[in-house]
This record gives structure tokens, sequence and C-alpha cells, in this order.
């Protein structure tokens, strides 16, 4: 049992307020999942490509490192530096290079993207978002996920969001039964999954999709039939988010919409503090359906 929430905000004006709303939202599904929480921000386009980093050791692992990077990509690096996290902002044309460089110095890579900037850890979700400050990100829409885990240990690396190709990332309640099958496929692919976690294994396998020319809504309809099990996925991109249940939609899921934004949860109380709820489109997503909504 998991906890998924996501917000697309329609009005600009809204865009300071979306970490508030999301934490929100995210620390109402606590008792979801107690084991982790992250949260996927997609705010404006940087410059070059922002890549989100996590260390356990961030003091001495952060210290320095926009210098050291940017000795050996040959451009100008900014950084910045919140709890375990860093935000790397790199030169254009340099990702490969980045990602070696940041391997070699043992740090985990928790997303990368023109707009988007990952941050999970081990904990309960309101300590989680006061670690990070969530609830000042501002931003165009978001996703975030409470954990309570069953498939794979807790660890940083194994909370979602997964962010498996830039500006993707995923969150997913329920189970894969086809997981390793599908391993050793996307593997093959070039879209190997890092942790044993079967979340990641969906990421990569949307990701592929994607990469093959599907938009968000083909890929992830594509789920419904090469991925067994119980699940209910929502899917961030640069441009929007989407929302797909397995054709027995087992696990709970609720949607609202507004003329402001439209909102995801795993349960209605998700959506309690949001403005102007009480007249909202309230409605359960379809089994075997695919929603999705994009800039």
């Amino acid at each position: 049992m998991c906890g998924i929430v996501g917000l697309f905000l329609k009005k600009e004006d809204l865009r300071p307020k979306l970490g508030d709303m999301l934490t929100d939202m995210l620390i109402t599904m606590s008792d979801r999942g107690p084991d982790s929480a992250g949260i996927a921000i997609y705010g404006d386009d940087s410059d070059g490509l922002k890549v989100t980093v996590q260390s356990d050791m961030p003091e001495s692992a952060f210290d320095g490192l926009d210098s050291a990077l940017s000795e050996v990509l040959g451009g100008p690096v900014t950084m910045k530096v919140i709890d375990t996290h860093a935000v790397l902002t790199i030169p254009a044309g340099s990702r490969d290079a980045a990602l070696d460089a940041l391997g070699e110095k043992g740090l985990r890579v928790m997303g990368l993207g023109e707009a988007m900037e990952i941050y999970k850890e081990i904990g309960l979700p309101k300590d989680v978002a006061a670690r990070f400050g969530l609830r000042g990100m501002a931003g165009s829409h978001g996703i975030g996920h409470t954990r309570m885990a069953t498939e794979s240990a807790v660890t940083t690396l194994g909370a979602h969001p997964f962010s498996t190709a830039e500006d993707q990332c995923l969150v997913h309640n329920g189970s894969l039964s086809n997981h390793n099958t599908m391993r050793r496929i996307l593997t093959e692919k070039g879209f190997a999954p890092k942790t044993e976690n079967d979340t990641e294994v969906a990421a990569c396998y949307i990701s592929s999709r994607i990469a093959e020319g599907a938009n968000l809504g083909e890929a992830l309809d594509g789920t419904l039939a090469d991925l067994d099990g119980f699940f209910t996925f929502v899917m961030g991109t640069k441009t929007g988010f989407g929302v797909v249940r397995d054709p027995i939609a087992c696990k709970p899921a609720v949607m609202a919409e507004t003329d402001d934004y439209v909102a995801f949860g795993s349960e209605y109380r998700a959506f309690a503090d949001l403005p102007g709820i009480e007249t909202a489109r309230i409605w359960e997503p379809e089994p075997a359906t695919v929603y999705f909504w994009e800039r």
C-alpha cells in the first residue's frame, strides 16, 4: 500500500503555490506509506540541463563539486544544495561526461532534465518535506509518493519517483508480477533498471516507448498489454502528467478538476485543502483507461 499525489496547474498565478499544495496532499497520504517519500517538481526551464544528485555525506560530497565538475566539463556549472540533494545545472551537450564524473564520485543521480527536480529520502512525508523545503518550491506541475515497501528494501534509491529519462518520472501503487522478464527485455533495449524495485522497471518501460516515438498516452496504454500485475501509475513529463490503472483497478485512485488545476490522489482526502475543491469535478479513473494533461 502506497500513496500517490499529482497536481497540474492550469493558471500561471498558482505556480508559486505548487510546492505548498503538493506538500499538504503528500502529508495527508502518510498512513499509506511511512517508509519514504519523494516529490518531482517541474519548474522553469534552465539554461542547461539540471541534474539532481544525492549523497549520505552531503557536506563533504558537495564541497566544491560545482567547480570540480566545471573543470571536467569545460563550462560553467551552478549548484543548489538542499539537505542531502544538490541540483547541478550543466552546459548543454555535457550530459554523458557529467554522469560519468558524478558516478566516479559515488553520487546517486535522482533525475535530470531541463525542468524537473526530484527530492526523495527515507522517512515520514512531513519530515522529508521539511528537510527539502518543499513548501517553498514553485512550478507548473508535480507528482509525489509515500511508500510502504513490499517488493524491495527501504532505501533512498528505492523511494519514488523513479526517473529513467530526461524530464520523465513515475510513481506507482501496486506490484508487477513480470518485472524480472521485463527487466531483461529493457536491458537489451538500453533501458536497464538500476535497482530491484519493480516500479523502476515500469518507468524504464514507459521511457523506452517514448524513445521509440510513442507519446505519453500511447506509452501508458502500452503498460496495459505488456505489464502484468496490479498498478496505478502516474507519470510526469516536461509538459504534463498522465494516469493509468490496470484492468482490475483494485488500487484506489480519485481525480479532481477545476478551471485552475487537475489533481490526482490515492484517496479523496488528499484534496481536502485544495482551493475550490468544493466545486471541482470529482471522478474515479476508469480501469484500463489512460488520462493525461499536457501544455
